[in-house]
């Protein structure tokens, strides 16, 4: 059986993932008639600010994203479709929209890597289908006085993820993306609804998995450490295992060289543009993040770097710039063969 093709990339480089998609949204200062267009323009809600929307509304603008991405040196681009579940999307009584949402979304990136795979059939391009964590937790309760409550539980969450990863993988993505993980019980509903859905459809893609320290403790939102995080995700043959958001680069190495000394995975990182300002910018220029990246590869860390809030093509291309010259981290069955 031939090898996944990015399988056989990431074994040649380190593979260079895109950067923020909401930092680069914000450039386009879109009001609401904008996120409604004309085919949305009586529904109830306010719809401003649902990003996701945007590949429907405005398809055009992400496409330009996508292509900003991979001309600055992306090998990967995720799909507008972080948000794009029913729990999520029942914040703007949308839950109707979920697959055309990710279906669209994927099509549109897909469509996009292929253009640029086609100039450049050395440096193929690929589509990450982006699974993000919902607005619920299934290990915390919302509400102080009812600590045994929760406002989801894990079939919800499987349901919900089995829907969206249908539509990413009909819209032609390579892999999935579980990322931004800030309760491994959410990611483990994602990683079951996936698997649920290869069984069906006889094929698999990848998996990819990105957890979040949340802060200076080292720990996810549900208090797991990185050892921790690493060692409960690792019951599937995940194609990386990593962490992004919440933090800079600076402050997630300590615990990307955790999960890097153990892991038999591909490592991947995306940290933020350094922390944000008292404004909730990010201030972190891409000379200065390049800088930091270069410690995970001076370390060997990782195998896939990309960036998450506050980063935009610039930072990319400056990642890009320096990870050219190293070569991927060797996965702990190679090592010293």
């Amino acid at each position: 059986m031939e090898e996944n093709l990015l399988i056989r990339e990431a074994k040649k480089r380190i593979l260079i993932l895109d950067g923020a998609m909401g930092t680069m949204i914000q450039a386009y200062k879109l009001g609401e008639k904008d996120y409604r267009s004309k085919r949305f323009e009586n529904f109830e809600s306010d719809l401003k600010g649902n990003n996701d929307l945007l590949s429907l509304t405005q398809p055009e603008i992400i496409k330009e994203i996508h292509s900003k991405y991979f001309a600055f040196g992306a090998d990967l681009i995720e799909t507008n479709t972080f948000n794009s579940n029913k729990i999520s999307m029942a914040d703007y009584g949308m839950e109707d929209l979920v697959y055309e949402i990710n279906y669209e979304s994927a099509r549109i990136a897909k469509e996009v890597a292929n253009e640029f795979t086609k100039k450049e059939p050395n440096k193929p391009r690929f589509v990450l289908g982006s699974i993000g964590p919902t607005t619920k937790t299934a290990s915390l309760s919302p509400d102080v006085n009812n600590p045994g409550f929760r406002a989801v539980n894990f079939d919800q969450l499987a349901e919900s993820y089995y829907e969206q990863a249908k539509a990413l993988f009909h819209g032609g993505v390579d892999a999935f993306l579980v990322e931004t993980i800030f309760d491994t019980l959410n990611a483990k509903a994602a990683l079951f609804a996936i698997s649920g859905l290869f069984e069906e459809l006889g094929k698999e893609i990848p998996i990819m998995v990105s957890g979040t320290i949340t802060d200076a403790s080292g720990r996810t939102l549900s208090g797991q450490t990185a050892e921790a995080f690493l060692i409960s995700m690792s019951h599937l043959p995940l194609f990386s295992i990593g962490f992004n958001c919440a933090l800079g680069a600076d402050q997630l190495r300590p615990y990307l060289q955790v999960i890097s000394r153990e892991s038999k995975f591909n490592i991947s990182a995306h940290p933020n543009a350094g922390l944000p300002n008292a404004f909730g910018e990010y201030e972190q220029t891409p000379e200065e993040m390049a800088e930091l990246i270069k410690e995970y590869l001076d370390l060997e860390l990782i195998n896939i770097i990309g960036g998450c809030c506050g980063t935009t093509p610039e930072h990319i291309q400056a990642i890009a710039n320096v990870a050219k010259d190293y070569k991927p981290r060797q996965l702990m069955a190679t090592k010293g063969n």
